[in-house]
């Protein structure tokens, strides 16, 4: 089992963290996860941006976000989301989120939203054959406090060198039962939320002596920006597949994408993400 620290929150506690409250027009607020930890979770915030959106979406969807971080947040203040409407159309909508504390700029945002619609469509190329998700390995990731199993064989707290690949199931408990909206937009927020954590770990895979799990004492690290896309809509509460590379570490920055499909093959989602690596 990969060795990593409890998670610090419940579940409980991020869908509480979820739940913005109004503080003016096109503006929301909202609370911090409960974790000994000074910097705010980047994966925090995307769940947060993405209900700020659904406050001000008009019946659309969420069909991309892209967000940079700037600055690191302060657990001990409660953030805040101004929405911006860009442009407002029949079908398409570009929304901009900026997140700040004391007026200080923590992460800035772009979002496209788009009226569901029928339209042309081919079957995503499909991944090789992986294994059931009960036969995987249980593993605890910090950060992501629900059901995780690890195809990959790596551990990205261990300092053993593998490719930089890792492909996990995930799934949580019944939404209808946490007191969340059960809508696209939580399972969207959830799933932001999950993709924040593992890419650095994984982008390290190939590097010899060194793991995540040394972050802060030989190398400094920070999420600088990180993009999803939605394709269609899933369910956070049945299993969903991520699986993620990093195609390249390189001037004190990782870069990694993944794809998300659920468990009957439908590819679903995808991300990317960059962030600073700096040795110590």
């Amino acid at each position: 089992m990969d060795s990593v620290p409890a998670v610090a929150f419940d579940l409980t506690n991020l869908i509480d963290r979820m739940t913005l409250r109004e503080a003016g027009e096109n503006r929301f607020e909202g609370d911090n996860l409960d974790m000994e930890y000074r910097r705010v979770f980047g994966g925090q915030i995307l769940a947060q941006t993405i209900v700020a959106l659904r406050e001000c979406s008009d019946g659309k969807s969420l069909k991309s976000l892209w967000q940079q971080f700037p600055r690191e947040g302060d657990v001990a203040l409660p953030m805040t989301y101004d929405v911006t409407v860009h442009q407002a159309g029949r079908t398409f909508a570009t929304l901009g989120v900026q997140a700040t504390q004391g007026g200080k700029l923590i992460s800035l945002a772009a979002a496209s939203l788009h009226t569901p619609e029928d339209g042309l469509s081919h079957p995503a190329e499909q991944l090789s054959v992986v294994p059931d998700p009960m036969s995987c390995r249980q593993v605890a990731i910090d950060m992501i406090p629900w059901d995780i199993r690890v195809i990959t064989a790596a551990d990205l707290n261990a300092p053993d060198v593998h490719p930089p690949h890792y492909q996990w199931w995930m799934r949580t408990p019944s939404i209808s039962t946490l007191g969340a909206e059960d809508d696209d937009w939580t399972h969207q927020a959830l799933l932001a939320h999950a993709t924040d954590l593992t890419v650095i770990g994984t982008a390290l895979l190939p590097v010899e002596g060194l793991s995540q799990a040394d972050t802060g004492t030989r190398f400094h690290s920070a999420v600088t920006s990180h993009t999803l896309w939605f394709h269609e809509s899933f369910r956070m509460d049945d299993w969903v597949l991520v699986d993620q590379h990093s195609p390249v570490l390189a001037g004190s920055r990782a870069f990694g994408r993944g794809d998300v499909w659920t468990h009957d093959g439908r590819l679903v989602a995808s991300f990317a993400q960059e962030s600073m690596v700096r040795p110590l």
